[in-house]
């Protein structure tokens, strides 16, 4: 009989996501990555040792298992602020050229600087990985519904086993009284006739 390997759970940050994956060492979890460096090494990635993030990736072994890393809210508010773009010394810089071509050419206009571009809408993101984790949090709960429901079958079918066989005993302990009562009621006829 082949020894089940002794498995771990490993975890690493990927985008917004936490990816967890039960693996017997750093290496094998590396692979189920796609890793090329070693993560470890780096503080990128750690053994897990809480119970309730390791039930699902041991019960899914290699496989890699992706978590939201806290709510689109927490991330949003993580995401760095947007920096002014011109510094006091650019600033200064761009008058002062701007200021001998002014010179130089009394009837040229500047032209007005370029008006900064909008920065992307989150919402879409942020409504698709709510989305996501709603769906992770429902498809979590319906596996659990299903495994109180296995167990609740498996306990009556044992129940039924038990009757059936308790009946069948029963049952095969009167056939056997009625036929040994049978057989002597005809070995009594045989003798008579």
């Amino acid at each position: 009989m082949p020894r089940k390997q002794n498995l771990k759970v490993f975890r690493t940050p990927i985008g917004f996501h936490d990816a967890y994956v039960a693996a017997p060492s750093q290496r094998a979890a590396l692979e189920a990555w796609g890793s090329d460096r070693n993560l470890f090494a780096a503080g990128g990635a750690e053994r897990v040792e809480d119970p309730e993030l390791m039930r699902e990736p041991l019960a899914n072994p290699g496989k890699v298992i992706r978590r939201l890393r806290g709510t689109a809210a927490e991330q949003f508010a993580a995401l760095p602020r947007n920096k002014p773009r011109h510094s006091a010394k650019t600033v200064g810089a761009t008058s002062a050229s701007a200021s001998k071509e002014a010179k130089l050419s009394p009837k040229a206009k500047p032209s007005p600087p370029p008006k900064p571009k909008p920065r992307p809408d989150r919402a879409p993101l942020e409504a698709a990985e709510a989305a996501l984790a709603e769906a992770e949090q429902r498809y979590r709960s319906q596996r659990g519904e299903l495994a109180r429901r296995q167990a609740e079958l498996d306990r009556e079918r044992r129940s039924l086993e038990r009757e059936q066989t308790r009946e069948r005993d029963k049952l095969a302990r009167r056939h056997e009284a009625i036929r040994e009562k049978f057989e002597r009621a005809m070995q009594a006829w045989r003798e008579k006739s």
